[in-house]
């Protein structure tokens, strides 16, 4: 099973709008089991199929696949609103086929993490979350060392882009590491159910209760050694920049090889991964 996980920026809950902020393509292969995780980085910019007959847009930045196909904007009549949109980018640019998409905005994200008590992150050197801030706040600065973040801290990690784009991208998977190793802890195994069933609405998904329960029982059984989440080598990205049509502004992208994409989301969907 594949499954795209999307990181909405929309603030509030209704799905009506964002950007994809975070995209990763998540491969779960029962039989082994294991778990491979990469995540397409938000400036590719590439065609967007499906919406040319909507102000004559036909590219854009990949996480505005995502924004052009929600329902607030009234661009995409197809399946799957922005969810399906990025899904059918993914696969027309790069190959990418997925069974099912998972979207959460950032409260709900926060909240998800209160939920559960906050996480414990390991970290090998220090970090200033006090990005954008007139008055910094020592408190934001994380030593070397295990930090115990709430649900705000924990977003302010995870959204951090010091020193670029790509860091942030181990930011999450710290984040994510450190949530599911909290919530397959003894004391928060039997609460599992009950906090799907509290966020299901809050989260846009094609995956029903009985599919989230199925995948929870089967993490369980995954050793932590199997997960494997890895991004794209850097150095297979160039930074440009473009003029962006739809916001008639010219904006930072990053340009690739789309062919070597193409090749390494193959080897990513017959379970070869990290890259040798």
């Amino acid at each position: 099973m594949t499954i795209l996980a999307i990181g909405s920026d929309q603030r509030g809950t209704s799905y009506l709008y964002g950007l994809a902020d975070s995209i990763y393509a998540v491969y779960i292969d029962f039989t082994i089991p294991k778990v491979m995780i990469i995540d397409f980085p938000r400036d590719l910019w590439v065609e967007i199929p499906g919406i040319a007959d909507h102000y004559g847009i036909t590219h854009g930045k990949i996480n505005q696949a995502y924004l052009f196909g929600n329902p607030g904007m009234g661009y995409y009549d197809g399946p799957g609103a922005g969810p399906g949109l990025l899904a059918r980018t993914l696969d027309y640019n790069f190959g990418l086929k997925v069974d099912h998409y998972i979207a959460i905005d950032m409260q709900t994200l926060a909240k998800f993490v209160d939920a559960v008590g906050g996480v414990d992150v390991k970290v090998d050197s220090p970090i200033d979350l006090n990005y954008g801030t007139i008055t910094p706040d020592p408190a934001l600065i994380l030593s070397v060392g295990t930090h115990h973040l709430n649900g705000e801290r924990a977003l302010l990690l995870a959204r951090n882009r010091v020193p670029s784009t790509f860091q942030r991208t181990k930011y999450q998977i710290l984040i994510l590491s450190a949530l599911r190793q909290k919530l397959l802890t003894p004391e928060m195994i039997p609460q599992l159910p009950g906090l799907v069933k509290s966020f299901i609405s809050s989260v846009r998904t094609d995956l029903s209760l009985n599919d989230i329960n199925t995948l929870i029982c089967i993490s369980q059984a995954i050793p932590k050694g199997t997960i494997q989440a890895a991004p794209f080598p850097q150095e297979m990205f160039k930074a440009n920049v473009i003029y962006d049509q739809y916001r008639n502004v010219t904006t930072y992208t990053l340009e690739a090889d789309f062919n070597d994409i193409r090749a390494k989301v193959a080897e990513f969907m017959s379970g070869i991964w990290p890259f040798p």
